[in-house]
């Protein structure tokens, strides 16, 4: 597929002259368990999968929508790196910093996720 074959064209041209795309993970908290009442009575096993990602500054339609902080990022998931569908529960963890998913949609030829993302730690 178109997908991954564009994958392996970005982790080849990475591999060979160093960025753009750069080992990352993304993670879920999972879900947590609750009682009748709503109670959390076991909290949800953290799952995560391994990913390669770009950033880069901010697309305009993430800087017009509500709530856009200027230290926003637009972060691009190739999806042939991940092994489930991307969404914005993650979090992702690139060079010592997590991000949390702001927006997350695939892109019109399904080659990856454009994300918009705020550094959170």
């Amino acid at each position: 597929m178109l997908d991954a074959a564009f994958a392996s064209l970005a982790n080849g041209f990475a591999a060979r002259f160093g960025a753009p795309f750069v080992d990352a993970v993304a993670k879920w908290p999972g879900t947590p368990v609750k009682d009748a009442g709503g109670s959390i009575t076991t909290p949800g096993t953290p799952v995560q999968y391994p990913c390669r990602v770009q950033f880069d500054a901010a697309t305009q339609a993430m800087r017009q929508a509500e709530g856009f902080l200027e230290t926003d990022a637009r972060i691009l998931v190739l999806t042939a790196s991940l092994e489930v569908t991307l969404d914005t529960e993650a979090r992702i963890i690139a060079d010592g910093a997590t991000w949390a998913l702001l927006s997350c949609q695939r892109d019109a030829a399904g080659i990856g996720y454009e994300c918009r993302g705020r550094k959170v730690s």
